[in-house]
């Protein structure tokens, strides 16, 4: 079987919560949903803003004109609410979009020293993973820290947020709006009385994969579809590694894998392995390969994923 490979570990270290400081692991944690209400709703560029997080609330005295971005996710959304220009300088997991000024920069372990070295007056990251607000706020960088979503609604209000502390209120009303019009018309295809259906969603070739309960089961849960390892042993922290056994035993609608690219994994593998060739997603050919990065951030490219499951769900069950 193939190890997995350091870049694909970082990651998986990214979608499960256990690993992260400050990440919800099963929706019971409210500090992944902060409120996004500013301050100041006088316009875009009124400032100055005040966001609460799960850290406290952080000021923003000014419009800031060079973010740091600490996450991928983060990333995403200030280029999608316009505010791509203000990023000087991203993780080096930022591949989306192309524009974005990616760098060697860790989210993971932050270098304060070469973080500061961009002279931001914003940094923006998932998770405080020891002294990085706290470095920062001793030579007066803010710093907003908006921890993996737990629920479409969280990715909604850290949009917000985002649009409120870099003066983009408006753009960033409008992506939410726009992701949730879509999602509305996704969701709409799949018809209520659909039979339901089950998949097994991978992480890594260990086996590692996520419960119903998770934002990506939330995804998953608006086509109608639910995890077979709702029932796992481990099931409870949202991303349980089950066995081969339970899998087949399982017997998925359809195999999701998110280990292609740097994991290494392709259909072909899954579908050789002993006994799965009586799956059914393996007998009917229902093994589809997720883009990694689409199906483990939380930013406005969740309509794609989403567009995905929906059209493997149209496969299965006729949609209207």
């Amino acid at each position: 079987m193939r190890t997995t490979h350091p870049a694909r570990l970082a990651l998986l270290a990214a979608a499960l919560p256990l690993v992260l400081v400050a990440c919800g692991d099963d929706g019971d944690d409210d500090s992944a949903a902060p409120s996004a209400a500013p301050s100041s709703a006088a316009g875009d560029a009124a400032f100055p803003v005040t966001v609460d997080t799960a850290d406290g609330p952080v000021e923003i005295a000014e419009q800031p004109e060079q973010i740091v971005s600490l996450s991928a996710t983060a990333t995403e959304m200030l280029f999608a609410i316009g505010a791509g220009e203000s990023v000087v300088a991203a993780d080096s997991f930022s591949n989306y979009p192309a524009e974005a000024p990616t760098t060697d920069l860790s989210g993971f372990e932050p270098n304060i020293e070469a973080i500061v070295g961009y002279a931001p007056d914003l940094v923006v990251a998932s998770s405080d993973p020891g002294d990085l607000v706290s470095g920062l706020a001793a030579v007066d960088i803010p710093v907003i820290v908006l921890a993996p979503a737990v629920t479409l609604d969280d990715t909604y209000t850290q949009l917000e947020q985002l649009g409120a502390v870099t003066g983009q209120v408006g753009d960033a009303a409008e992506v939410v709006g726009t992701m949730q019009s879509d999602i509305d018309e996704l969701v709409a295809q799949v018809p209520a009385d659909a039979p339901p259906v089950t998949y097994y969603h991978e992480l890594d070739p260990n086996f590692f994969t996520i419960t119903s309960s998770t934002f990506i089961g939330e995804i998953y849960g608006l086509a109608g579809m639910t995890s077979i390892a709702d029932e796992a042993p481990d099931a409870a922290g949202g991303y349980p590694q089950v066995s081969p056994e339970l899998i087949v035993t399982a017997n998925p609608d359809v195999i999701f894998f998110a280990d292609g690219g740097a994991g290494g994994v392709v259909a072909e593998d899954i579908a050789a392995r002993p006994g799965w060739d009586q799956l059914t997603a393996v007998q009917q050919v229902r093994i589809v390969e997720v883009d990694p990065d689409i199906a483990s951030r939380w930013g406005p490219r969740i309509v794609d994923f989403l567009r995905v499951v929906v059209e493997e769900r149209a496969a299965l069950v006729p949609v209207n």
